[in-house]
């Protein structure tokens, strides 16, 4: 009976993860405009934004027959869905085991393994169903029509999830998540050769896990209110349930000091706020950091003031969850280290690249359908602002939770 329990539980915090997944990339693609897809493309694209939130692969493929062309690259994670599936499927792992103190190392792969067995079916699945192909339209009245028209070469573009590697890297993005919400939660138990480290470890990691989040939710505020008062609903709702994240998190790296460069070319772009835009849509790109942006609008210094704020917030919160005999300068160094790991973590996952072109022999390119979309950062120095803002927001913590009493400490008689 306990290992049918065991498997329940494990069926249950997959299946709720995926379908939370599912649920999100449908509503944030029809919000998109995804209900006038062509044919029935919806829902295999509503598969392949679940299996790119889940770590996966998902190839852009173009043919336009013997006359033309096309290329197509797409590296991108909807860090909305990412984090709702995250938060469902870790929540429902250690559901189970919240009563517990200690558990043994056996067990938790055991637990573990059946939770990937499970995991790794239901991407399989949707593997599978991410792959769909459509025609391009070139307009009624061009040359570019009217030779396609003639050879009978009409470009197409689609897109199929690789299995191999979508197997893989979801293995990986499932291994991260259970090992954060095992790291971040007090009632999680551990195996016992390694609750010694549940004090230096679990104070920032929790902290680090609550800072992201509080930029999400401040995100949100903001996406509802522009929702509410400046129109255009579904297309703050799309970014709002496809990419909330990816805009949270790189403003908190702006706001550390971080640059990044990028480009923004042709008629696509990125969801993203007019600012960035500009600064983006420059013909040999940019770089975008607090200065550049500040050109176009001085309120972006604000990204430097809440940053200061949600850092210094985060050192205190891990202050008060360690114990009270930990001198400050070991806050410091816990603080920065962690603060430092997850700018960069950051960094990897808020990274976009896009492009996509057109060429037809003896014409070139066909306007109107190339572009290029690139945003990467410049990772090593926004590690190291990451490591000085941690050093002093860590040190101001330690002495601000001083004031509280903290776990450990036994109050004087």
């Amino acid at each position: 009976m306990r290992a049918v329990r065991d498997w329940g539980d494990a069926l249950l915090a997959v299946v709720a993860g995926l379908v939370a997944m599912v649920v999100v990339a449908a509503l944030g693609l029809w919000a998109a405009g995804g209900a006038g897809l062509p044919g029935s493309a919806f829902p295999h694209l509503v598969a392949a934004l679940v299996v790119m939130a889940a770590g996966g692969t998902v190839e852009l493929a173009g043919d336009a027959g013997v006359i033309a062309e096309s290329q197509a690259e797409l590296t991108a994670l909807p860090l909305s869905v990412s984090l709702v599936g995250a938060l469902v499927t870790a929540w429902l792992f250690l559901r189970p085991l919240r009563h517990r103190a200690v558990a043994g190392t056996g067990e938790l792969l055991a637990r573990f393994g059946r939770l990937a067995v499970l995991w790794l079916l239901g991407l399989a699945g949707l593997a599978a169903l991410a792959r769909y192909r459509f025609d391009i339209p070139l307009g009624e009245d061009s040359i570019v029509s009217d030779i396609g028209e003639l050879l009978d070469a009409s470009p197409q573009a689609g897109f199929a999830a690789d299995t191999g590697l979508t197997l893989l890297f979801g293995l990986l993005w499932l291994i991260g998540v259970i090992a954060v919400a095992l790291l971040v939660s007090r009632k999680a138990p551990l195996p016992a050769r390694l609750v010694r480290f549940q004090e230096s470890v679990r104070p920032a990691a929790f902290a680090m896990v609550a800072l992201l989040l509080a930029y999400v939710v401040l995100g949100l505020c903001a996406g509802l209110v522009v929702a509410a008062t400046q129109g255009h609903a579904g297309r703050t709702f799309s970014v709002i349930l496809l990419g909330l994240p990816n805009l949270v998190w790189l403003a908190f790296t702006l706001g550390l000091g971080a640059s990044w460069d990028g480009r923004v070319d042709g008629p696509f772009g990125l969801p993203m706020p007019r600012v960035l835009d500009e600064v983006l849509r420059t013909p040999e790109g940019a770089t975008v950091n607090l200065s550049t942006l500040a050109e176009r609008d001085g309120r972006v210094w604000w990204l430097l003031v809440i940053a200061a704020v949600l850092v210094v917030g985060a050192a205190f919160l891990m202050a008060v969850r360690s114990p009270a005999r930990m001198p400050p300068w070991r806050h410091a160094v816990h603080m920065a280290v962690a603060l430092a790991l997850t700018v960069l973590v950051l960094c990897l996952l808020v990274r976009v690249t896009a492009r996509y072109g057109l060429s037809l022999i003896g014409i070139g390119e066909v306007a109107g359908l190339g572009g290029e979309v690139a945003l990467s950062p410049r990772p090593w120095s926004a590690v190291g602002l990451a490591l000085a803002w941690g050093l002093v927001a860590g040190f101001l913590g330690a002495l601000l939770a001083t004031r509280v009493r903290r776990r450990g400490e036994v109050p004087a008689s």
